[in-house]
């Protein structure tokens, strides 16, 4: 089985390195595809990547094995840092920034897995995060979330952020309570399209578009990945003072919408 897991980026060269690191070094048995897109970093991302590439194929650790007695000796084993067994990246690269939504969809519709899902390169995965979704979908559910620790720059952790329980008026009806921590059917694509390169809150809107046509949704009371907040420390992207006033009037407006539909519902 093949996961797909798009890391999208922009100008996250400090972070995108651990990214991948907790993404290759998952405790999933499976098949695990990554798609990095570049979307036209002016930062120190290319390099990064190219060092990261370049360890994959070439970089050599060791480990203490045994104590030989006899010559006086801890004899070691090195290996390869990056087991190549059961994953693969492929990196796309937009020439200029065409925005998270545009670059999302991009790396999506490259994607094959049978379950598919992006991670923001300044935030990184525990090690269960795959196997414990995985789990989960192939009980029947469409859709996993999961809970997060949230943390600061330097990975120090501010709070545990506890989703409730899944159900449609309360992760979309009071607010947006799904959609970080997550893994999904790659097939709702195909079903209900991709990521409006028109919105801000791009996530919010498509993965209300699933619920609404019936997509089956579960969630894991367990921390699976770490997200940053950066605080006063970046101000850019959605972290820019005008666009976090657009993404919460956005996701009000969504909220809005997923009240109007569990009203028609009822009737």
């Amino acid at each position: 089985m093949t996961v797909s897991v798009v890391v999208p980026t922009y100008n996250q060269a400090p972070y995108i390195r651990s990214c991948l690191d907790s993404i290759w070094f998952q405790d999933f048995a499976g098949d695990l595809e990554i798609v990095l897109v570049n979307d036209g970093s002016t930062d120190d991302t290319d390099e990064v990547v190219e060092a990261f590439l370049k360890d994959i194929d070439s970089a050599i650790t060791s480990y203490a094995s045994r104590y030989n007695e006899d010559d006086n000796i801890i004899e070691r084993i090195h290996h390869k840092r990056y087991p190549a067994q059961g994953r693969s990246i492929r990196v796309i690269t937009n020439p200029t920034n065409k925005g998270l939504s545009s670059a999302l969809n991009i790396g999506f519709k490259t994607c094959y897995g049978k379950y598919c899902t992006y991670i923001p390169s300044d935030n990184y995965c525990y090690p269960s995060m795959f196997a414990d979704l995985v789990a989960a979908l192939e009980e029947g559910y469409d859709f996993v979330f999961s809970d997060m620790l949230i943390v600061d720059d330097p990975g120090n952790v501010i709070r545990r952020f506890s989703l409730p329980t899944y159900g449609f008026e309360r992760s979309f009806c009071d607010w947006y309570f799904c959609g970080v921590s997550k893994l999904y059917r790659r097939e709702l694509h195909e079903r209900f399209g991709y990521y409006e390169q028109d919105l801000l809150a791009h996530d919010h809107e498509l993965f209300l578009r699933f619920a609404e046509g019936g997509a089956r949704f579960w969630h894991i009371p367990k921390a699976l990945m770490a997200v940053r907040h950066h605080g006063k420390a970046r101000k850019v992207g959605i972290h820019a003072p005008a666009n976090w006033i657009r993404l919460q009037e956005e996701s009000k407006n969504l909220t809005l919408r997923a009240r109007r539909f569990a009203d028609q519902i009822r009737k």
